[in-house]
């Protein structure tokens, strides 16, 4: 059958075939749509592209020193504010310390901390996690140990990551602590990421 003989249709349509096996037209989708299956004993749709790379990225920090042990860390904390921060989509949110997902997915969350003291100590960090919005588990822990010598001895830094699979916002939160701060300081600052944590949506949960 030539082109010439075929029935006329509208520009942008694609022939497919139904569940009966007879042609049908494609009705004809929007500009930047792609065409897509959508299933056994469906025809074909278009359908906008699925959102793709990451969609949600924040960074948070304290403002202030801790200066003894805290669980879960929850004063002095704002989102960087920087002149050339910028967060990638709704953001996290903390209440009491306890930090909400705004969406499900596998999020990486990590932090690093700054610590200081004149006397010999070690300082800890530790990232709990929640699936049931009541019992926490500690997935990540970091610490340093500081001599309280004179000279770059009394000071460090130490980091801290785990991923999070979050398939329930209510119930899959997060939480920070600090910890064996006999001593000296674990290090904040309203200027810069001193001490601060940072969450990424790395993809759909699994």
């Amino acid at each position: 059958i030539t082109l010439a003989k075929m029935a006329s249709g509208t520009d942008g349509n694609v022939i497919s075939y139904d569940a009966s096996g007879n042609p049908v037209a494609i009705a004809t989708g929007s500009d930047g749509q792609v065409l897509t299956s959508t299933g056994a004993g469906s025809p074909p749709a278009f359908e906008a592209v699925p959102a793709g790379g990451i969609t949600e990225s924040d960074t948070w920090r304290i403002t202030a020193d801790i200066t003894s042990d805290v669980n879960p860390i929850s004063s002095n904390l704002e989102r960087s504010d920087d002149a050339s921060f910028g967060y990638l989509g709704t953001g996290m949110s903390v209440s009491s310390g306890l930090w909400t997902f705004p969406s499900t997915g596998l999020w990486q969350v990590s932090f690093n901390f700054a610590t200081s003291s004149t006397t010999a100590d070690n300082h800890a960090m530790s990232l709990y996690a929640t699936i049931n919005n009541s019992a926490y588990a500690v997935i990540a822990y970091s610490y340093v140990g500081v001599t309280g010598s004179s000279g770059a001895g009394n000071q460090g830094t130490a980091l801290g990551q785990a991923n999070v699979n979050v398939t329930n916002t209510t119930n899959v939160k997060v939480k920070f602590s600090a910890g064996s701060i006999g001593s000296g300081a674990i290090s904040g600052d309203t200027a810069a990421n001193l001490t601060a944590f940072y969450f990424t949506r790395l993809g759909d949960s699994v």
